[in-house]
């Protein structure tokens, strides 16, 4: 894979772009007409006017942008964003304001990033009994802190 088709749904639109030759996440732009304030305990959904097509047995996985999470407390609400390879629409950004102060959007700022990764899509079928593992129904905390 060396290329993904991008379609700019907005003339002032942003491809995504890598900060660094080795980034793993390309970063998404905002397209905004007006700044957008986000209030804290807020959400706001982000354009970035673009659509793409997400190869075949990929998904598009949006996660925050490390500073602006950092930083002012911006981060996709519902954590990771998953964009469907038959997805044509717009990409948008939903970002949730964990600080204490609204944080104003600019057009044209970064504001998430992401990954085109494989997936698997199995087929999930029942089974009475599962094989036995070192783990075995162990859940939450159960391998230790240390």
């Amino acid at each position: 894979m060396n290329s993904i088709r991008v379609k700019k749904l907005h003339p002032g639109a942003k491809l995504p772009t890598y900060g660094s030759v080795e980034a793993a996440g390309a970063d998404l732009y905002a397209c905004l007409d007006e700044p957008v304030t986000i209030g804290s305990g807020q959400s706001a959904f982000i354009p970035t006017g673009i659509a793409m097509e997400v190869p075949v047995g990929c998904a598009g996985l949006i996660y925050a942008r490390s500073g602006l999470a950092c930083k002012r407390g911006l981060a996709p609400a519902n954590k990771v964003g998953v964009v469907d390879s038959d997805y044509r629409g717009q990409i948008v950004v939903v970002l949730h304001n964990h600080g204490s102060q609204a944080q104003t959007i600019e057009n044209g700022e970064r504001i998430a990033q992401m990954i085109i990764t494989p997936v698997l899509t199995p087929l999930y079928v029942e089974a009475a009994e599962l094989s036995d593992s070192d783990r075995g129904a162990g859940g939450f905390g159960s391998t230790g802190t240390k």
